[in-house]
């Protein structure tokens, strides 16, 4: 784990104390996005019904809005100016928020590169909102935009002059201005369509607590610092100073402060660094999953569960219904497919143990074998240390474990401090773990299985700890048998840098197994002295 990764994670296990970690807010920052979208623009079409597109209808039918319909006007304009900061705090964020926990190479290039265009189409849309209200503040924009744009080849002064020139600024221009203020937005909601087309289920709404947090925030910031306008424009008289809106804002003023192309070089580098990350960090990826024609029979079990939308499904080649096709750019190789597999059951008494879809360099068969290894193993370690027997040595348990999660390898050899003999295996998710292992563990010798996920919201695949907890309850696809002893088994959820709770977890899980055991032995003794 990096710095910065272990520095963002303590931060948002601080606000899960706050808020919980099904309300924190930053562990919900696509969908929070998403909703502040809807907010500004329901407000946007509100403060639109009554705006004047002309020269002297702008600053006085936004003036109208703010001051004689307080109750209606002015607050949707205010709430729709802090709706506008605050989207683009939640963008940036998410922006950090994705780079610190390494979130933005491998297959995730996409989903990374197809952000980067709503940096500028933000900042474009808000600069643009506050040109519209053409105030002293509109003027500076206008001024300062086209200047911006005049240091670029083609451009020139007479691109400012058609933005300061009092001939020149006409109803039509505001009718462009304002046609680009819808217009931006709307090429903005396209690249956000965009941005989650590489994933299966995308989170855009937040829950709703969330929800009713941020409105009521922003109603009451609006209620308690209403947006006014300045004095209207005057072309005759640029302002000398004006109050900035450093959320989007900061390019212009920079441009102002230094020169236009000192703040050209540096957007459209920092830009293109943004845009070429992806493959700066490029780590190797492991193998992506393999289809068995042999072994899929079309279940689109696969299909359903993959996080990515890495799998589709085809005409089957043996001409027998459907087959599972797995995009290798868009895998992750987490395994959750593998999971999903009817086929993946040890169960399966043959030389070679083949899945539908499987990772190639963890097979179902391998992940038996790595199993069957780990009890042996622990078995034996626990005669040696004990009596010579397993009869009064501390509960076998095995422990399924998921990579990404608080690291189970690190707990092997610690029978004495955990109060059990522990059979480990790690996997690259918990999703990958297919119910039947549970049941197979259990029939192998152990006396229960723990199955450790990342906590929800924090799964590093999206949705493995969900699914694998929905699967074991019996509420998904495969589900463990009902005939399963569910008392047996413990699902764990254990963030990576919180290894605490998953020692805690098996200290407590390890008692209450032991106590069943010794429970009929003391049952047995006091029979034998009554007789």
């Amino acid at each position: 784990m990096t710095t910065t990764e272990a520095a963002w994670r303590r931060l948002e296990r601080a606000l899960d104390r706050v808020f919980g970690s099904d309300e924190n807010p930053l562990r919900q920052l696509g969908g929070l996005g998403f909703f502040l979208f809807w907010l500004i623009a329901v407000s946007g079409g509100w403060l639109y019904v009554f705006y004047e597109t002309s020269v002297d209808g702008a600053w006085r039918s936004v003036q109208w809005l703010t001051v004689d319909q307080w109750w209606g006007g002015g607050l949707m304009r205010s709430l729709h100016r802090y709706g506008s900061d605050a989207f683009v705090v939640v963008v940036m964020l998410h922006l950090v928020r994705e780079l610190a926990l390494g979130r933005f190479s491998g297959f995730r290039w996409y989903s990374w590169v197809s952000g980067v265009p709503t940096l500028w189409l933000v900042v474009g849309s808000g600069a643009i909102g506050y040109w519209l209200v053409w105030d002293e503040l509109g003027l500076f924009v206008a001024t300062a935009t086209a200047e911006w744009f005049g240091a670029l080849p083609g451009f020139g002064p007479a691109l400012v002059r058609n933005f300061i020139a009092t001939e020149a600024v006409s109803d039509r221009l505001f009718s462009l201005v304002a046609f680009l203020h819808i217009g931006l937005p709307l090429a903005l909601l396209l690249v956000m369509w965009a941005h989650i087309q590489r994933i299966t289920r995308p989170r855009t709404g937040v829950s709703r607590g969330l929800a009713l947090w941020t409105l009521g925030a922003l109603l009451a910031l609006s209620a308690a610092r209403p947006a006014t306008s300045l004095p209207p424009a005057d072309l005759d008289a640029l302002p000398a100073r004006v109050a900035i809106d450093w959320f989007y804002l900061a390019p212009l003023v920079g441009s102002d402060l230094a020169s236009p192309e000192a703040i050209w070089a540096l957007t459209v580098g920092l830009t293109l660094l943004l845009a070429v990350a992806p493959w700066l960090a490029r780590a190797p990826r492991p193998a992506p999953a393999v289809v068995d024609p042999a072994h899929c029979n079309g279940c689109t079990r696969c299909f359903a569960d993959c996080p990515y939308a890495a799998i589709a499904m085809a005409p089957h080649p043996q001409g027998r219904g459907e087959i599972a096709v797995v995009d290798a750019d868009r895998c992750a190789s987490c395994g959750i497919c593998a999971g999903a597999c009817p086929s993946s059951t040890p169960f399966r008494r043959t030389e070679h143990l083949a899945s539908g879809i499987d990772l190639p360099w963890l097979t179902v068969g391998a992940l038996r074998d790595r199993l069957d290894e780990a009890i042996d193993a622990a078995a034996g370690s626990g005669s040696a240390a004990g009596s010579g027997s397993t009869a009064g040595a501390p509960p076998l348990l095995v422990l399924l474990g998921c990579e990404c999660a608080a690291r189970a390898s690190e707990l092997s050899g610690r029978a004495t401090a955990l109060g059990a003999r522990l059979a480990v295996v790690e996997l690259p998710c918990a999703g990958m773990v297919p119910p039947s292992f549970v049941e197979y563990a259990l029939r192998q010798g152990a006396d229960g299985v723990v199955v450790e996920s990342c906590p929800p919201l924090d799964c590093e695949y999206r949705f493995g700890e969900e699914w694998i907890a929905q699967r074991l309850r019996g509420e998904r696809e495969p589900r463990l048998r009902a005939a399963a002893d569910t008392t047996r088994l413990q699902l764990v959820e254990a963030a990576r840098e919180d290894p605490q709770r998953l020692h805690a977890a098996i200290v407590a899980f390890a008692d209450s197994l032991k106590r069943r055991t010794d429970a009929p032995d003391r049952a047995s003794q006091e029979e034998a002295e009554n007789a």
